[in-house]
Formats: C-alpha cells, sequence, structure tokens
C-alpha cells in the first residue's frame, strides 16, 4: 500500500497547483497580448509595441517569480 503524503506535502501540492494554474492563466494572457499588438503593429499602430513589450515583460517577470516560489515550495514540501 502507498504511503499517504505528509500534511506539508499535501499543502506543498495545492499551493504549486494553484501557482501552476496562475501561470498558465498568466503565459494565455501574454500570448493574447502578442497576438492584439502584432496585429494593431501591421494595421500600422507602431505606438502598441513599446506598451505591449512593456507589459510583456512584467507578465514575464511574474512567471519567473511564481516559477521561484514554486521551486521553493517544492524544496520545503520535500523536506518531511
Amino acid at each position: 500500500m502507498a504511503d499517504l503524503p505528509s500534511p506539508n506535502q499535501r499543502r506543498g501540492l495545492v499551493a504549486i497547483d494553484g501557482a501552476m494554474a496562475l501561470m498558465v492563466i498568466l503565459l494565455v494572457v501574454q500570448i493574447w497580448l502578442l497576438s492584439a499588438t502584432l496585429e494593431g503593429f501591421l494595421a500600422g499602430h507602431h505606438g502598441v509595441a513599446l506598451p505591449a513589450a512593456i507589459f510583456s515583460g512584467l507578465l514575464f517577470a511574474a512567471c519567473v517569480t511564481i516559477d521561484a516560489f514554486v521551486e521553493r515550495v517544492d524544496r520545503e514540501s520535500r523536506k518531511d
């Protein structure tokens, strides 16, 4: 019979699941932003490129931060 995960491991898994769901949402928004920006840029609206690039960079930074959080939670939950 398989060992049941400890309460810390279960909490860690829930936190990781939530963080990964948030990361997926952020990446979908980033893909949407890329397609909308490219469409606007090709239509001749060149002013949208810089703000979109800045916002895309912020989304990337958020994903990197979430990834660091997942790594830390995973490391702490495996200590048990």
